[in-house]
């Protein structure tokens, strides 16, 4: 099979993407309206780009509609925002708060979650979630117009938050207590509790 992405039907292009980069972690991301609403949603185009400064990545694609999602428009006005781990207990909360809902109710609520002050930004932190990153925008670059069209966010991570009990005890993330989840086609996601090592050459 070929798939021609220049011909094809945009919602395939993005299935048969989805279906077959994986897995891809998530990013849970709280940002703050201009009226102070926190606003929380998942994203799995996310990764991580470098350490030096610290810099990830992630995508909040246009809806189906062609309209910028409130965190986009969050991030256009304050350009501050905390990426949280998505694990494996909050998987479910995770998946709910990707429910669109209006822009003057918040995520945190209909998830029953509860947040804390972060350190250096103004969006509040997951007080649930053992990983917080607070990251300020660098750069937002959209790529593409219409349903789905991509827009890079390139953060800066300005603080890093990790709870003790997710910690090796060297210092270091132990996975294994981690636990996170991440994202595949579909409706389908995986677990990253079936690990194996390689030692680098």
């Amino acid at each position: 099979m070929q798939i021609d992405p220049t011909t094809a039907p945009v919602p395939d292009v993005y299935q048969y993407l989805v279906g077959l980069v994986t897995p891809r972690p998530i990013a849970w991301v709280t940002t703050l309206s201009p009226t102070g609403m926190v606003n929380l949603a998942p994203f799995s185009f996310f990764n991580a780009f470098g350490a030096n400064p610290p810099i990830v990545v992630f995508s909040p694609t246009l809806r189906r509609d062609g309209t910028k999602k409130d965190t986009l428009l969050n991030l256009e006005k304050l350009g501050e925002f905390v990426i949280h781990a998505a694990t494996a207990p909050l998987a479910e909360k995770v998946n709910l708060s990707s429910k669109e809902i209006a822009p003057d109710e918040s995520e945190v609520a209909l998830t029953g979650l509860s947040t804390r002050p972060s350190a250096k930004v103004k969006p509040p932190r997951l007080a649930e979630a053992p990983v917080a990153l607070e990251c300020v925008v660098r750069q937002i670059v959209p790529c593409g117009t219409g349903p789905i069209a991509a827009n890079l966010v390139i953060g800066e991570v300005v603080m890093i938050h990790v709870a003790d009990e997710v910690l090796d005890g060297k210092g270091g993330v132990d996975p294994r207590k981690l636990k996170t989840v991440a994202r595949l086609g579909g409706a389908f996601w995986c677990h990253t509790s079936d690990l194996f090592e390689l030692k680098r050459p």
